[in-house]
């Protein structure tokens, strides 16, 4: 490519264009096009962000001359069809989160890239946002001690009024919808990088809002980790009011809590917030263009801050397709981070299907 740019392809053109676009950009890729089922819409949308081919058969774009990589940001079941793909034709592959409507199919996708010796990344770029990473590093250095118990609690009311659109998919349990896949798999994969793998967990789903749904805007997980930690998951996208929001672990010998990017830490010396190491800031967020945000989903996205973290995300998919070495933390997710976070989502559903505990391996 131009510049010595490693090209690509967007697949999507909702969260595709509001961020994946623009963060590979930012990142050094040269996106060649975006791919979308609308053609109409495609079309406008490359046009509009100067993308040279707007397309609707992905074939056609993986074709183009110098290709690398792909980023997929399509609705959860259309994930593995696109993802084999892909990776059949030896493209380099950032697939978003949920990463699949069940583990076996997340397998599938994990063995044929891992078999395909391409480079296979998750969505989860909140692993690169300042707090989220600052509170990861804080535990794992043992600066509470050991972690014991954690509490992660967001009620807002983005999906309270049942007449606020959200994409197709998010109705429909079995493409993979609701709010678990939607928010709870980001929350999921920061339990596991802080406090380590799940060992058990129960868990109940609820729809709160009046719509007519297949899947939940609300959940509640009672889980355990490997390294001793009881934990709470409560979510809700479904409330009126005030929006509520819990980021919180005790450890041994002290209290650590995450408040935007901040991170606070109380022991028996006081408290104090602890201070951003260099490697760790981010540059600020930047709205994408308000003509693009139309549903109560687009309108989650509306500041930006989802597009420094997934910059941060596309630069370290760049130095590994280029074989440059990359940090060890944050640590970018992979497809094996996919199977891991789809086991649990899995567990939860079973567990709330059940009204059981679920025990994981």
């Amino acid at each position: 490519m131009t510049d010595g740019k490693t090209g690509a392809v967007v697949v999507g053109t909702g969260f595709g264009v509001l961020t994946h676009l623009r963060a590979m950009r930012a990142a050094g890729f040269e996106v060649q096009a975006l791919v979308g089922r609308d053609p109409t819409k495609t079309t406008a949308r490359a046009e509009q962000f100067d993308v040279p081919h707007g397309l609707t058969d992905l074939g056609e774009a993986l074709a183009l001359d110098g290709v690398e990589a792909v980023a997929i940001a399509t609705p959860p079941h259309t994930h593995a069809e696109l993802v084999l793909a892909a990776v059949a034709a030896g493209k380099h592959v950032v697939c978003e989160k949920p990463f699949a409507r069940e583990a076996d199919e997340a397998r599938r996708m994990l063995d044929a890239a891992e078999a395909a010796g391409v480079v296979h990344m998750l969505g989860t770029e909140f692993r690169f946002a300042t707090g989220q990473a600052l509170a990861t590093r804080a535990v794992n250095e043992g600066t509470i001690g050991e972690p014991r118990l954690a509490s992660f609690l967001l009620q807002m009311g983005a999906l309270a009024d049942p007449a606020a659109e959200t994409p197709a998919w998010w109705v429909d349990a079995g493409q993979g919808g609701g709010w678990l896949g939607a928010y709870a798999s980001h929350v999921v994969d920061h339990m596991r990088v802080m406090l380590g793998e799940f060992t058990g967990l129960s868990a109940s789903l609820a729809l709160l809002s009046d719509r007519d749904w297949t899947a939940e805007d609300t959940y509640t997980v009672h889980f355990r980790t490997e390294r001793g930690v009881d934990g709470i998951l409560q979510s809700s996208a479904a409330t009126y009011g005030p929006p509520v929001f819990c980021s919180r672990v005790v450890g041994s010998k002290g209290t650590l809590w995450i408040q935007g990017d901040d991170v606070f830490v109380a022991d028996a010396s006081g408290e104090r917030k602890l201070p951003v190491p260099e490697d760790l800031r981010l540059g600020p967020p930047e709205p994408p263009p308000g003509e693009l945000l139309v549903t109560a989903y687009d309108m989650m996205h509306a500041m930006g801050i989802d597009l420094p973290p997934y910059t941060r995300l596309f630069e370290t998919f760049r130095d590994r397709i280029q074989g440059r070495p990359v940090a060890a933390d944050p640590a970018a997710a992979t497809f094996a981070d996919g199977v891991a976070g789809q086991t649990i989502l899995d567990a939860i559903r079973e567990a709330a299907r059940t009204h059981t505990w679920v025990t994981l391996n």
